[in-house]
């Protein structure tokens, strides 16, 4: 496995083109894209990494990964009369669905959705109280208690995040918020802002790898069908309107963020984190979804067979 790590590492790294930095969050802009790690994590506890896998990032969208799980931990399928099940085909910020359908998001990935999931975890707590649960799981499952919040990230998107403001007000103005919205907004920039190193994402995913249970740590953190469910999400909606060709391309349920990472669960093999700021013209990371596909050509692990 580390052979095959370094080896795509050094493919990574030969690549001219490597997509631009997400440039509308300005903490963001400022990220040297010449970079990129990847990490996997096997269920027996063993870690291979390579490149800049220990380099924290901000994890962005992959966080409403765990947001989701929390709200179904809290709400079972209760959520679902919040947020939808079906890939989107828009962008990740559209709002021109919401319109459609009465504000409610087509599903908990796009920013909307995310959103909407914030809200129904709140539960009339504040923002602090909230953003120390969600940070708390992520500690949790990733068996790390070092993971944080980058607070620049964070205040920059809240300077910048109009249209998710907009998708906010809009949802709430057919009634679907159950808290202020501007407490919600703080929550979701914040809960976005959170800081990882591959090596840190990869086991936080492990849960996903084998039924709901972290194998390294023995802990089960989700039901074994909760786990499969939360998995086809990804494989559907986890890239916004780039799912299907992530689908077709990697063959793995996956989760993007536009600071450049991408969790990928291989379901009994592996959870495995690639990280690089260069993002392809949808808002995904161009070499990370490149080395994953070369990834599952050398192990052979897509979910559509071997």
């Amino acid at each position: 496995m580390q052979d095959i790590l370094d080896e795509i590492c050094a493919t990574m790294n030969d690549r001219s083109e490597r997509g631009q930095v997400a440039n509308y969050i300005p903490q963001l802009a400022c990220v040297d894209p010449n970079q990129f790690g990847i990490s996997v994590a096997l269920p027996d506890g063993q870690v291979f990494s390579a490149g800049d896998a220990n380099t924290l990032f901000s994890i962005q969208s992959i966080s409403k990964l765990f947001t989701l799980t929390i709200a179904l931990g809290k709400l079972g399928d209760a959520v679902w009369s919040r947020v939808g099940r079906e890939p989107s085909g828009d962008p990740f910020n559209s709002i021109v669905q919401l319109e459609h359908e009465s504000g409610k998001p087509r599903n908990p990935f796009i920013n909307a959705g995310a959103i909407a999931i914030v809200d129904s975890i709140m539960m009339g707590h504040q923002p602090k109280e909230t953003l120390a649960e969600i940070l708390q799981f992520v500690r949790f499952i990733a068996n790390d208690n070092s993971i944080g919040i980058d607070e620049k990230v964070a205040q920059s998107e809240l300077l910048t995040g109009d249209r998710n403001a907009s998708l906010a007000h809009f949802m709430a103005s057919f009634g679907r918020f159950k808290n202020p919205v501007d407490c919600v907004l703080g929550t979701y920039f914040h809960h976005c802002s959170i800081s990882m190193s591959c090596q840190q994402l990869a086991q936080a995913g492990l849960f996903l790898v084998s039924d709901g249970v972290n194998s390294s740590t023995g802990i089960r953190v989700v039901s074994a069908q909760r786990a499969r469910r939360i998995n086809s999400l990804m494989l559907m909606c986890g890239h916004y309107d780039g799912s299907g060709e992530f689908a077709y391309r990697v063959g793995l349920p996956g989760k993007s963020g536009v600071g450049g990472g991408i969790l990928a669960v291989a379901p009994g093999k592996a959870s495995i984190a690639v990280w690089s700021p260069g993002l392809d013209s949808i808002g995904n990371s161009k070499l990370g979804t490149e080395a994953l596909e070369l990834l599952v050509q050398h192990t052979g692990w897509s979910v559509f067979g071997h």
